[in-house]
């Protein structure tokens, strides 16, 4: 049997609530004799920037491989709670604000997972840690601030499982970036795939994970994702999204907007980058038409993408897309015209696209129960 370092957690609480206790993440490596760990059961949760609800999803993993995955599931948002996260978005409003509405996020997660549970016959007793990334409100790590709402303390009390959280502070006081996180996630999925292979996930932002031969990684932040063009969909039409690309693909592509809309200095900056949501505004394409401002608006989330391979030590073999993105037929139709690779969905390669990042933070948190690094600096620029 694998040694197993004693942290604190337990593999097991006996009356629910028992306990149970919050841990903020730490990006650096602790100090601590090698040891091996048994695989764990944990539960990962994201909120992401799409504001489209809360994935839940278990994995079985000791932190370096990931020996099984569980079920999940997918609970939304009502509109007026998405309202209420788009208003926050960017600003400095005031901590009871703030507070009431992490409050009702935390509530959301701990319904979700009763629910993942509950509807899997699966206890709390067989969950060892809970990874739970919060919602993202403000990310300026030039400034070296970045914000994820959500109470830890409290989800560990009203599930009954110790719970990391704060992914992201510690790297950012590091001097990291404190984002994209899911790069060693990506690594740990893709043993066995050709390389270089580039993991590419589109949600309001888009980020990239460059795996080389040697399993040497790049990720970094490629630009727009989703968040621009549903913006723009939700201005013209009070729907939250261009479903199907359909609008998209009925307009044209203004050239000369999407020339301005890829001329910020981000886009030839080398990495370690990162963005917040709402870096990039809808300011330049005013004034087009609706089905017009769809196309640009797509085409840019895939220049910039293709823009970001110019990074890369060497050209992928293979892009594998996750998050929202993957399912708008017109996006997918547009990278595969721009990158000289095959371009395929995370299904492909029997991945589960729709709670990657939820199966990500429940890796990163036994990552962290074991004392192991969750960024380095070719992901986030973090200084050990």
């Amino acid at each position: 049997m694998a040694e197993v370092r004693q942290t604190g957690y337990k593999t097991c609480r006996k009356r629910f609530g028992s306990g149970a206790q919050q841990f903020r993440a730490d990006c650096r490596v602790k100090e601590a004799e090698p040891v091996s760990f048994e695989p764990l059961w944990a539960l990962g949760l994201m909120s992401g920037t799409s504001l489209d609800g809360v994935d839940a999803a278990l994995v079985r993993t000791d932190g370096e491989a990931v020996h099984e995955t569980g079920p999940a599931l997918t609970v939304g948002y009502d509109e007026g709670l998405r309202g209420r996260l788009r208003e926050v978005l960017g600003t400095e409003e005031p901590q009871s604000v703030i507070a009431e509405l992490a409050r009702e996020i935390t509530l959301i997660h701990a319904e979700s997972i009763k629910c993942l549970l509950e509807d899997n016959n699966i206890t709390h007793c067989n969950i060892s840690v809970i990874g739970f990334h919060g919602h993202t409100i403000l990310h300026r790590p030039d400034e070296g601030r970045t914000r994820q709402i959500g109470d830890g303390g409290l989800l560990a009390e009203l599930s009954g499982i110790d719970v990391v959280d704060d992914f992201r502070s510690a790297d950012v006081a590091a001097g990291g970036e404190g984002a994209p996180l899911a790069a060693l996630y990506h690594a740990a999925l893709s043993r066995g795939l050709e390389r270089p292979l580039a993991v590419l996930n589109i949600g309001g932002v888009a980020n990239v994970t460059w795996i080389g031969a040697g399993d040497d990684l790049l990720a970094f932040d490629t630009g727009p994702g989703n968040a621009l063009l549903d913006d723009w969909i939700l201005e013209h039409t009070g729907r939250p999204y261009d479903r199907d690309g359909e609008l998209a693909r009925r307009g044209r592509v203004d050239d000369r907007i999407l020339a301005e809309l890829l001329a910020p200095p981000f886009f030839a900056r080398e990495p370690p980058k990162s963005l917040d949501r709402n870096e990039f505004s809808l300011g330049l394409a005013h004034g087009l038409a609706l089905e017009a401002g769809a196309a640009t608006l797509t085409a840019f989330t895939a220049r910039a993408v293709a823009e970001a391979q110019l990074h890369f030590p060497a050209t992928p073999r293979l892009w594998l897309v996750t998050g929202g993105g993957r399912h708008n037929p017109t996006l997918m139709a547009a990278l595969r015209q721009v990158l000289a690779a095959r371009v395929e969905p995370v299904q492909a390669a029997g991945w589960r696209g729709d709670v990657l990042e939820a199966e990500a933070f429940a890796f990163l948190a036994v990552r962290c129960l074991c004392g192991l690094p969750i960024s380095f600096p070719s992901t986030t620029g973090v200084r050990y």
